[in-house]
């Protein structure tokens, strides 16, 4: 009787400790984005449960750091539910992540990339981004 207890929480608690893990595993912003500056902008929408995802984060968490004087960086995560991450994917009309927004210095949205990209490509759009 104590051993299908134990097998039953077992069963019960092991996929919510994964998912606990998985959602906190140190996937915090590089940098937030602040409106009132007149600097380009990337808008990085992801999740914690997404593979192109995470290979995204950490391209960026690579080539990131040399622009990130020039360039200002939003990382959403999809999942947390709050009204403003709902408002921004509707404004910006995501359907699947990784979604990255690029919006040069006057507000006006340039790039969009949906999907994985190699890092020489992600280079190439961050030097060209003004």
């Amino acid at each position: 009787m104590r051993k299908n207890i134990i097998t039953v929480l077992l069963v019960l608690l092991l996929p919510l400790v994964a998912y606990l893990f998985m959602t906190h595993s140190g996937n915090e912003p590089i940098n937030v984005a602040d409106a009132g500056q007149n600097k380009p902008q990337i808008i990085k929408f992801t999740s914690t449960m997404c593979l192109d995802c995470q290979e995204m984060n950490k391209i960026m968490k690579e080539v990131f750091p040399q622009y990130k004087d020039r360039i200002v960086l939003e990382e959403i995560s999809v999942q947390d539910g709050k009204s403003s991450t709902n408002a921004k994917i509707k404004k910006y009309n995501v359907t699947l992540v990784p979604t990255i927004i690029m919006i040069d210095s006057n507000g006006k949205q340039v790039r969009r990339i949906e999907g994985a990209i190699p890092k020489e490509q992600m280079i190439m759009y961050l030097e060209g981004l003004k």
